[in-house]
């Protein structure tokens, strides 16, 4: 099958999936026409990059996933470079989850501090959007 219907059985525009094989994610053949030939499997692999890329992973860290998936969630082998990639991808998702408290923290010192200085007028802070200033 062509790009155009590869992307219309997964959803995925033509422009991604040019972007997983540049990724080494995807490997169609080359018709005698030069045109992208993408066999059955294609379908399955996209519906894999897809899951994977939903659960934070990079493509970088699913060229390495890839050869332990199995089936379209995918369901994902024990293999070595699985667990090493899934691994440093969960650090790097506690690092960045610690960054984020961390600055949530520090600004929310920062409107507990405005608030006792001169903040009288103004409501305590209940995580909720301002009312948009009228022009």
């Amino acid at each position: 099958m062509r790009i155009g219907e590869l992307g219309r059985r997964t959803g995925v525009g033509a422009h991604q999936l040019r972007y997983y094989e540049a990724q080494g994610l995807l490997e169609p053949d080359r018709g005698a026409n030069g045109y992208r030939e993408y066999g059955e499997d294609a379908v399955l692999r996209v519906r894999q990059i897809r899951h994977l890329l939903g659960a934070g992973l990079s493509t970088e860290d699913i060229a390495y996933l890839l050869p332990c998936a199995v089936g379209e969630a995918p369901e994902l082998l024990g293999c070595p470079e699985l667990l090493a990639a899934m691994r440093s991808r969960l650090r790097r998702l506690d690092e960045q989850i610690g960054r984020l408290a961390q600055s949530r923290d520090t600004l929310a010192d920062y409107i507990d501090a405005a608030e006792q200085v001169g903040g009288e007028h103004y409501p305590p802070f209940d995580g909720s959007e301002p009312e948009p200033v009228p022009a």
